[in-house]
């Protein structure tokens, strides 16, 4: 979402189909109808980028506490 003056700006997708995002992002930028500008793209882009790491963060988080539960049941087995 983005908040210019009186103009708000949705972008929805579904997950895994960001490259459409972005496509969207630079047709309203190349639309001189409105007021989104390539500014504007790249604010919208810049938090694309960071739920996308956000996500990515979350991923890696969980995948390491499953890996230090595996490794602890391994090791207790194994004593």
């Amino acid at each position: 979402m983005l908040h210019k003056g009186a103009e708000k700006y949705i972008f929805r997708y579904e997950k895994g189909s960001e490259d459409k995002l972005l496509d969207a992002l630079i047709e309203q930028a190349r639309d001189k109808r409105t007021s989104f500008d390539w500014f504007d793209a790249a604010v919208v882009s810049f938090k694309l980028t960071q739920s996308l790491i956000g996500q990515a963060d979350e991923i890696l988080r969980q995948n390491s506490q499953k890996t230090v539960k595996t490794n602890l049941s391994a090791k207790g087995q194994a004593e």
